[in-house]
């Protein structure tokens, strides 16, 4: 959606489709990736309806891992599952990582990053025109992960999966509030 207003600069944000940073002396090609998906680019109310479904998964996971994390299970990932069991999806995916590290090479990129596809990876990919470095920093609604760049290092940070912790307050635990004291305290310099 904001795609239509790139590029634009509002005071510190820049808006926009990529960037190509330096880093270390290498080429680092950074975007989305969804250039790349034909439903989007073709049949805008195709990827509409998948967006929905893919929102309505979310939530639905939401309710699964709810009561597995209530019996003491891992989390589970029901559009990971489905991802990787559909061969179309595999395809799409080959076929994306395919697309996106041939272009990387032949424009001389050392580093190429996107997250499209929500699949977290980092490898070395090989053409008979050169390599390049392909990152996914996969998302943090179902992976958990970013990446991050570190003395010269790119890696894939994983963050352990959230369990809410149950906690109960007993009435006699809770202090009656001083409202004029608790003012003071937050509003006094240390």
């Amino acid at each position: 959606m904001l795609r239509k207003f790139s590029p634009t600069i509002i005071g510190n944000i820049t808006l926009v489709d990529k960037v190509i940073l330096d880093l270390d002396g290498k080429k680092t090609w950074v975007f989305h990736g969804d250039v790349f998906d034909a439903s989007i680019q073709h049949s805008k109310w195709l990827a509409k309806l998948g967006g929905y479904g893919y929102d309505f998964l979310i939530v639905f996971n939401q309710l699964i891992n709810w009561f597995l994390l209530r019996l003491g299970k891992e989390r589970y990932s029901l559009s990971k599952k489905i991802k990787n069991s559909v061969k179309g999806a595999v395809k799409f995916i080959s076929n994306f990582e395919k697309t996106a590290t041939d272009l990387a090479i032949e424009n001389g990129y050392d580093t190429v990053i996107c997250g499209h596809i929500h699949q977290p990876q980092k490898r070395m990919v090989y053409n008979d025109k050169g390599k390049v470095l392909y990152l996914n920093s996969g998302d943090w609604i179902e992976n958990l992960t970013s990446l991050e760049y570190h003395n010269g290092t790119w890696q894939i940070l994983t963050h352990p999966p959230y369990h809410k912790k149950e906690s109960s307050i007993e009435v006699d635990d809770i202090e009656e509030i001083n409202l004029p004291s608790l003012i003071a305290s937050i509003s006094s310099p240390h």
